[in-house]
């Protein structure tokens, strides 16, 4: 099974709460990984709250194309349950 990121929602500072087709909620903290040309924008607290999914990709994304691959995200993230 590939996996994929079915929804996401931005909790706080760089953390987005994400939802996996594994049926799995994780909340990654990406704080840490905004490193390179592409993710410099995200730094913008604004702008990284901008976060959506990508129906086309399956994974998170933002406004300049940057984003993040869901096996990377579920490996980082903390499993979590959502009210």
């Amino acid at each position: 099974m590939f996996l994929h990121v079915t929804k996401c929602r931005y909790t706080g500072e760089y953390r987005v709460l994400l939802w996996f087709n594994n049926g799995v909620v994780k909340e990654a903290d990406l704080k840490e990984e905004l490193w390179g040309e592409v993710f410099e924008p995200l730094k913008d607290k604004e702008y990284f709250k901008q976060v959506k999914v990508n129906e086309e990709t399956e994974t998170i994304e933002w406004p300049n194309g940057a984003d993040f691959a869901p096996e990377f995200l579920f490996d980082i993230g903390v499993e979590t349950r959502v009210a």
